[in-house]
Order: C-alpha cells, then sequence, then structure tokens
C-alpha cells in the first residue's frame, strides 16, 4: 500500500495494460501472456488531436490584410468626397464674387478681334500682365504654358487655351504682343486694345493696374496683381492661382475642375 500511494502514476498505467497474445499449447493451458504498456497522452496532444485548431498563420495575415484594405479604401473615399465638397463650396463661393461677368471685346496679336464668347466651349488660363515686365510677368507665362503643357500630355483631357491680356496698352501693340508671345507657346494668345478696352477687362476681373513714373528714357514699370485665372467652357470663373502656388498644383487643381464640371448653360 505504501508502494500504491507514492507512486499513483504508475499505478495508474498499471491498468492500462493490454493484451496482445496469448500463446497457447496443445493441452488447451495458456503458457504465457504479453503485455504492451501504452502511454496516456499528454495535455499538448490532447490539444492537438481533441479540440478544433484555430486558423493559420497565413489566414489571419490574410483576414488582417483585407480589413485593412477596407478601411483604407473607406478613408480615401471619404477623404474624396470631403475634398469635392470642399472644391464645390470654393467655385460658388467664387461664382457669386461676379468676378469675369460681361463680355470683352480686344484684339489679338494677329489684329483679329476677339470676344469673350470666342473661348466658350473651352478651358482658359488667363494671365494679366505686360511685355516690359522684367522678371514675374515672364516668371508667371512660363509657369502658365508648363501647366498647359502637363495638360496636354495627358490623354483624354480637354486643352486649355493660354491667354495673355496687357495692362499696358500704350506700349504693348498688336506687333509688340505677337513678338512676345512667340517666345512661351504657340496656342499663347496676346490681347491688347484701347486704354478704355483694358480698363474695363480688368475691372470685371478686378485686376488692379497703375504705371508708374517715367524715367529719363520714357520707361516705366506698371504695378499690377498678380494672378493666373481659370475660366471654365461656360466662361465662368472658376479658380485663381496666385505667385506662390506651383505649375503642378495649378495643373492638379484645373484637373480636379475638369473631372468635377457640369455646364450650367444646357
Amino acid at each position: 500500500m505504501l508502494l500504491l500511494a507514492r507512486a499513483p502514476k504508475a499505478w495508474h498505467r498499471l491498468f492500462q495494460l493490454q493484451p496482445l497474445a496469448l500463446l497457447g499449447t496443445p493441452g488447451g493451458k495458456t503458457q504465457h501472456v504479453r503485455y504492451q504498456l501504452f502511454s496516456t497522452p499528454g495535455p499538448a496532444d490532447t490539444g492537438r488531436q481533441g479540440q478544433p485548431q484555430g486558423p493559420g498563420l497565413r489566414t489571419r495575415l490574410l483576414v488582417t490584410a483585407l480589413v485593412g484594405a477596407g478601411l483604407g479604401g473607406a478613408w480615401l473615399a471619404l477623404r474624396a468626397e470631403k475634398e469635392r465638397g470642399r472644391q464645390q463650396q470654393r467655385t460658388e463661393a467664387l461664382r457669386q464674387a461676379a468676378v469675369g461677368q460681361g463680355e470683352f471685346s480686344l484684339l489679338d496679336h494677329w489684329g483679329q478681334v476677339r470676344c469673350k464668347a470666342d473661348f466658350r466651349g473651352q478651358w482658359v488660363l488667363l494671365y494679366f500682365g505686360f511685355t516690359h515686365c522684367p522678371d514675374i510677368c515672364p516668371d508667371e507665362l512660363e509657369k502658365l504654358v508648363q501647366v498647359v503643357r502637363q495638360l496636354e500630355a495627358e490623354p483624354g483631357l480637354p486643352p486649355v487655351q493660354p491667354l495673355f491680356i496687357t495692362v499696358d496698352p500704350e506700349r504693348d501693340t498688336v506687333a509688340a504682343m505677337a513678338r512676345y508671345v512667340q517666345d512661351f507657346h504657340p496656342r499663347l494668345l496676346g490681347l491688347t486694345g484701347s486704354a478704355e478696352q483694358i480698363a474695363q477687362v480688368s475691372r470685371s476681373y478686378r485686376v488692379y493696374y497703375s504705371a508708374g513714373p517715367k524715367d529719363e528714357d520714357q520707361d516705366y514699370i506698371v504695378d499690377h496683381s498678380i494672378a493666373i485665372y481659370l475660366l471654365s467652357p461656360d466662361g465662368l470663373f472658376t479658380d485663381y492661382y496666385s505667385r506662390a502656388r506651383s505649375a503642378e498644383q495649378i495643373t492638379d487643381s484645373v484637373r480636379r475642375h475638369m473631372a468635377a464640371f457640369r455646364s450650367v448653360l444646357r
């Protein structure tokens, strides 16, 4: 009894002896009995054999990736919708500002009369400046035509018409505009006119300009507001871009306006 009390595991295993074979004699008496001791499954074996196993590592990673992709897609969609709403609010606010209302009639650098209605059905990027500008106007015009080239390189996008309206009609004649615009883009159209015509179109787009004092050579600088205007195919003022905006930022903005455009004139 002392042995059994001290060795319960051995006693437990003793009852698991199972007969493998009985060797009989011709007289019917059993001579030998052989037993084999089977081990009891341990806790680890019981867990592997008796309980269902969970999903594998690959399955868990796949599920995690799918959930992450779904959440990421929902976040991007929400962000895009928020950006569209913000852009629509900005467009509506700019439209209510009544910038670029009314018609204009000017001469292009070929000497042909051009009015605002001539550009309906086209996207227009418009800049006000003057040909004697030492640095800002050339830089802004170069940025404008860079935007035009970037949009031209994207298949499926409608063409953009670049326009340059002078704020110095005294010096910027048709011939002067023709010489100037040829250095930027073959489709850049220079527009000039009388002092009254330029004043009218400048007021329409709320462009400030003022000629400075003349020097001994009768040369002068024209101080003016600096902005690139975007007009929709309806001929409506849609957005503007300050000097701080890069060509890439303007291109991205124009692309978004094109995607969201719905004509209000049809």
